[in-house]
């Protein structure tokens, strides 16, 4: 199968080794093995295979997540998990509307299948949130898929709950699925930590996470599909040819950071606070910039007010500075960065940002 260069994720390879002042990075500080509250059961753990699709104790801690009680089944991450749901959905022929800027694979996947794929462009001045008289519009009758990320990767908006249940609304007139990415639920910044999950409110609802993003494992490569179960019986038997299952020792973890997910919040919203603390104070004194403060998440997208295509504008960047930040080119977004507030020697790095803009 012949598929597009992900162009987020060689641009990471390229240049994110190589930063001093890493910005491009999408994680809370990752949590280490010691920080969770494991016991000596972990010792007693089978190195086998385990249970092919997860855990019953995984898949009832990832059950609490949720209002409702959902079909599981456990993947190897959200990467993994994306995959599996457009390779047991779709077929060659098939419409799929994919609300960006999103992760690449919510149309290049398709588009390799050989789906028709229409984009739907978020826009600044509605708060990078759907308007919901245009993608009424965009979904028709022929669409059997739409994709979306809540929270945002890379602007931070949130999708409220009464216009996920209208976005549902728009999609069940027209009998759609939704493929909701929701990797960055549990991490508003606004309200309550957790909005609706689509699985919740939509039978035709198709809800993806993982470990990587509100919980700090990234290197557990864990994540799941939670949905109707004639889809997940449908994606299991995808995942027999690219999964059997995952580690055992990642099942363990993340059960055990999924049940302790409280002191793990409390952690990662003081990180999270303080990074938007000193993005707003940066902000406020940088000329020429301009973005809309996150909702939730961990990135921003921000405009850097040069007439410079992105690409050249973050290549010189880190050249000069060592400060690395992702270009909006890499998400159909020419003109803007996605930073992520999260980051380390975010101040710093900011601060260094700012003067090369004003030189």
């Amino acid at each position: 199968m012949r598929i597009a260069d992900f162009k987020i994720e060689e641009w990471m390879n390229k240049y994110e080794a190589g930063a001093k002042y890493d910005l491009t990075t999408t994680c809370i500080s990752p949590l280490s093995i010691n920080e969770l509250p494991y016991s000596d059961e972990i010792f007693n753990v089978k190195l086998g295979y385990g249970d092919i699709t997860g855990s019953s104790r995984l898949k009832s801690a990832i059950n609490s997540l949720y209002e409702k009680e959902h079909n599981i089944t456990v993947t190897h991450g959200a990467i993994g998990a994306n995959q599996l749901v457009f390779l047991s959905l779709l077929e060659k022929g098939d419409e799929v509307v994919s609300i960006v800027p999103t992760y690449q694979q919510h149309y290049s996947i398709p588009e390799a299948i050989g789906c028709s794929v229409k984009l739907y462009f978020l826009k600044e001045e509605n708060n990078w949130l759907p308007d919901l008289e245009e993608l009424d519009k965009v979904i028709t009758s022929k669409t059997k898929l739409l994709c979306l990320n809540n929270p945002n990767n890379p602007t931070g908006s949130v999708i409220p709950d009464w216009m996920l249940e209208k976005i549902a609304e728009i999609a069940g007139q027209k009998n759609v699925w939704i493929l909701s990415d929701e990797v960055y639920r549990g991490l508003n910044l606004i309200g309550k930590p957790y909005s609706k999950s689509i699985a919740d409110i939509y039978p035709k609802g198709i809800s993806v996470g993982s470990m990587s993003k509100t919980y700090s494992l990234p290197g557990l490569r864990v994540g799941w599909v939670a949905g109707r179960g004639d889809l997940i019986n449908e994606i299991n038997h995808q995942r027999q040819y690219n999964t059997i299952s995952i580690s055992a020792l990642d099942d363990y973890f993340s059960t055990v950071a999924l049940e302790n997910r409280d002191f793990i919040a409390q952690r990662n919203f003081k990180i999270m606070n303080e990074g938007i603390g000193i993005l707003k104070e940066w902000l406020d004194k940088t000329p020429r910039v301009r973005c809309i403060l996150p909702k939730g998440g961990t990135t921003v997208l921000l405009n850097y007010g040069l007439n410079i295509p992105s690409r050249e504008f973050c290549k010189n960047l880190q050249a000069k500075t060592g400060v690395a930040l992702l270009p909006g080119e890499t998400m159909e977004m020419e003109g803007y960065v996605r930073i992520g507030f999260c980051a380390e020697n975010l101040k710093t790095a900011l601060e260094i940002l700012g003067n090369y803009l004003i030189r």
